[in-house]
């Protein structure tokens, strides 16, 4: 397998080559909108549909590394963030109670509560059960979340096969956050050393001018104060004991952290089939950031 670099200075295309090629543009207007939204596009059908769950602290490189297993899977990208950022930057649809009420925490700068992640993910629920899989982000936070979610999946004979933490020394993570810049119209994430515009402040695709989120310096803040180190504990241990658990290191280049992560994969038994019988993974073209 056989992977051609990314160019230096812009929006970053892993391709690996030496397979057919997959399309990864994924319609998630169902994920958007919620209540009976249904994608404009009808999912994939890989053969072993993969349900996986990303774990790790903002800024450790979720995102890109979400769009490079949904090449490779086949599956959706799930974000709860996706769906709070796509909802305040304007929408025609309605915005059903649960992410209303998210909104006006998010607005104040409040993290959302559990009960109304839960809520937005019931909003949704059709999603987890898509015939192509998923790669979710953002949720579960909780214990009590991760059992809902294990209800749901089981309620439709269907489980979890993988849970990834993403690690990094917060010392690390703090400079991704804080030189993040995103566009308030389209979403592409920039970073000012790393990933920055042609322009410098003004959005490539669109030429809206570029903003720090403010997430991004609350996140930074918690990290420092040690905050995220000790929230995922509870999670962590629930899904060591169910032999779902891949710990992967997030230093290196987006490429060296995915590969990582699918050989993490062949370690975990708990996954039916087991990932030691799946095919040579396709190929995967994939838009991605710098790991921000």
């Amino acid at each position: 397998m056989t992977k051609r670099a990314a160019p230096p200075g812009g929006s970053g295309r892993i391709v690996v080559a030496n397979r057919p090629s997959m399309n990864v543009s994924r319609d998630r207007t169902a994920w958007l909108q919620g209540g009976a939204a249904v994608c404009r596009q009808p999912p994939l059908r890989p053969a072993q549909p993969r349900r996986i769950v990303l774990l790790g602290p903002p800024g450790i490189g979720k995102g890109t590394q979400a769009g490079l297993l949904c090449a490779a899977l086949g599956a959706c990208y799930l974000s709860t963030g996706e769906i709070l950022r796509t909802t305040r930057t304007g929408t025609p649809f309605a915005i059903a109670p649960g992410l209303r009420t998210a909104l006006n925490y998010a607005r104040r700068g409040d993290t959302v509560p559990n009960d109304t992640l839960l809520e937005i993910i019931n909003e949704r629920c059709h999603c987890l059960t898509c015939p192509g899989g998923f790669v979710l982000d953002g949720f579960p936070h909780t214990l009590l979340q991760a059992e809902a979610l294990d209800r749901l999946l089981a309620t439709n004979g269907l489980a979890l096969d993988a849970v990834v933490l993403y690690e990094l020394p917060a010392s690390r993570i703090v400079p991704r956050l804080l030189g993040r810049r995103i566009c308030t119209t389209c979403q592409r994430t920039y970073h000012v050393k790393t990933l920055p515009p042609r322009t410098p402040g003004i959005c490539d695709d669109c030429q809206t001018k570029l903003v720090q989120r403010r997430e991004d310096r609350i996140d930074s803040i918690r990290l420092l104060q040690g905050t995220y180190a000790l929230s995922p504990r509870p999670l962590v241990a629930y899904y060591q004991q169910r032999g779902l658990l891949v710990t992967v290191q997030a230093a290196g280049s987006p490429e060296e952290v995915f590969e990582r992560t699918i050989s993490a994969f062949r370690t975990i038994t708990a996954a039916r089939p087991g990932w030691q019988s799946l095919p040579p993974l396709p190929a995967a073209e994939v838009e991605i950031g710098s790991g921000i």
